[in-house]
């Protein structure tokens, strides 16, 4: 598959502004252990999120979810913490390798696109550029004015600041 042609396909699959990084797959053995410290840098990661506050917005979480999410505690239903470059593929477990995003349709639009590449000798990875996708036809304005914006920013600045982040 060369680039046009992964373009066209992220496009088709409702990700057309989904950037791409090509990779030279290399098949890794994936340590035994490799679960525990995959936990452990999740949680790390959503616990990162707090800088990401403008975006999550744009996700409709309830403050419940939010909260949960940002303080490592739980994943909220429908989103999914993604490798840029997979595991098996040689990608490492740290926070700089993952992004959020929505399980349907995203994250496993993604899976299909990865997969449909099976026994590529050049892959096309999605590498977007925050850490949280959201396909920009999502991210629009609308009636209401930003109040859960502005709610979460404080949210997030008053647990950035009791961690000492500020």
């Amino acid at each position: 598959m060369n680039q046009s042609a992964a373009e066209k396909r992220i496009r088709d699959l409702g990700m057309d502004d989904m950037p791409l990084m090509q990779f030279q797959p290399t098949p890794t053995r994936i340590a035994d252990n490799w679960f525990a410290k995959y936990r452990q840098t999740v949680r790390k990661f959503m616990t990162s999120l707090t800088d990401s506050v403008e975006s999550l917005a744009f996700m409709n979480l309830s403050q419940d979810e939010f909260m949960s999410l940002i303080m490592g505690r739980a994943m909220p239903e429908n989103l999914s913490v993604r490798m840029r470059v997979p595991l098996f593929l040689g990608g490492p477990i740290e926070i700089d390798n993952m992004f959020l995003c929505r399980t349907f349709p995203h994250s496993h639009n993604l899976d299909r696109f990865i997969i449909e590449q099976a026994g590529s000798e050049t892959l096309w990875l999605p590498n977007p550029v925050k850490k949280v996708y959201l396909p920009a036809h999502t991210t629009g304005g609308g009636d209401g004015g930003n109040a859960t914006e502005d709610r979460l920013a404080q949210m997030a600045a008053q647990i950035a600041a009791s961690r000492g982040m500020e």
